[in-house]
């Protein structure tokens, strides 16, 4: 067939080469030899020009089960043709019609759990930079959890222009710093929670060097992942033959537009939250005023918090993570998991909200923590109540307009 991804893919493709590229006559001889596979055996695959081969001359002929499944094959490979073409030409992104093309990229050992079954499956033009089509320099094949956890992590560090570490643990980042020096900012990372770090995954979006190599050697983690490595810390990484060393290439923002969630009987769909916050997005609304370092670490804190279960409850300070409460069905108890965690640390700190503060419970909570800011949507019946007990314990507010919640 017409070469129809490949050329759309291109940057200087426009809609003339695009309809060049639409293949007419290939997709119908197809079909017509699927349709008569009581008598025609149709092949879409050159990996399976052997078994064809094997088979006629084993046999002397291939059998209607055979013609059966290669036909189904290429029904499915016109079908992937013509969605390719429909989402390239469709002018909305949410359609009245909605359809992805996907292809086996492996099978998995199992799913979430060991008694699911599992697959991984890549969008069939795919070429982004991104976990499916990473370098795995070392280590075994990812599992469907590895996956989950290496693509919630790779999402997260995509945030930063700064130079960034995240560490994930049950796709939720328990420890996120950014700064100058990598080896640093892995260290601050680590220690936000190194309880939770244990067997977590760890990312950069920088090249990862022998110094950090070596600090991250000396604890057991899953998977390291990063654009590029430096030579002596692949043969470094090679002490712990059973981590996972993932080499992404040198990627930027993400690259998928929309989020596709099953549910029975359909799929949920919508845009991928990319919506980034200003200084000048924030309303101050406390008669104490942020300083700029609080402004600082705040717009640190919505970076990470998105990528955090709801409720989540997040606490930073010199752009590092100090203490998460997240995945709580009570605020209030986010609230009080995030300081558990911070601790100590959380004095000077900020604390932010993915979602507005239904009652003052929540501040009444940090009130001797010495947390200097908080930061949160605002929307609630009961907002002036919170922006009160702010104003009580001369702690600073300010309101985003914007939720984050993820589910």
């Amino acid at each position: 067939l017409y070469p129809f991804a490949e050329a759309t893919s291109k940057e200087n493709c426009d809609e003339a080469l695009a309809l060049e590229n639409i293949d007419i006559g290939g997709p119908t001889m197809i079909r017509a030899a699927a349709k008569n596979l009581g008598w025609v055996c149709v092949a879409v695959d050159p990996n399976d020009y052997t078994n064809i081969a094997d088979e006629l001359k084993t046999t002397g002929k291939i059998s209607f089960e055979s013609r059966k499944s290669f036909s189904a094959k290429a029904f499915g490979h016109t079908a992937k043709y013509d969605t390719i073409i429909h989402n390239y030409f469709k002018s909305e992104k949410l359609s009245e019609d909605f359809s992805l093309t996907f292809t086996k990229h492996s099978d998995l050992r199992y799913g979430e759990n060991p008694h699911q079954s599992g697959a991984a499956y890549k969008v069939s033009d795919g070429k982004d930079y991104n976990i499916l089509n990473a370098h795995i320099r070392q280590g075994k094949k990812l599992s469907y959890n590895n996956i989950m956890d290496a693509d919630g992590a790779l999402a997260c560090v995509k945030e930063f222009d700064k130079p960034a570490c995240v560490i994930v643990k049950h796709a939720n980042p328990c420890g996120v710093a950014i700064g100058k020096n990598i080896l640093e900012i892995y260290s601050r990372a680590f220690k936000a929670d190194s309880l939770s770090a244990f067997g977590g995954i760890v990312a950069f979006n920088q090249k990862c060097t022998k110094e950090v190599a070596q600090e991250i050697t000396s604890v057991f983690v899953e998977i390291v992942l990063a654009p590029s490595f430096e030579t002596e810390a692949l043969e470094i990484f090679k002490k712990k033959k059973n981590l996972r060393i993932l080499e992404i290439g040198d990627f930027s923002k993400r690259t998928s537009k929309l989020e596709v969630r099953n549910i029975d009987g359909g799929i949920l769909v919508q845009e991928v939250d990319t919506k980034t916050l200003y200084e000048n997005d924030l309303q101050i609304v406390t008669a104490k005023k942020p300083t700029k370092k609080n402004i600082e670490d705040a717009l640190f804190t919505w970076k990470v918090l998105r990528h955090a279960k709801s409720n989540g409850i997040l606490i930073a300070k010199d752009g590092a993570t100090v203490g998460l409460g997240a995945g709580q069905v009570s605020r209030v108890d986010a609230v009080h998991m995030a300081l558990r965690k911070g601790g100590k640390l959380v004095k000077g700190g900020v604390l932010a909200s993915d979602a507005f503060f239904p009652f003052r419970d929540s501040i009444d909570a940090i009130k001797d923590s010495g947390i200097s800011m908080v930061m949160q949507p605002g929307g609630s019946i009961r907002d002036q109540e919170v922006i009160n007990a702010c104003n009580e314990y001369g702690i600073s507010m300010v309101f985003t307009g914007t939720r984050c919640f993820k589910h």
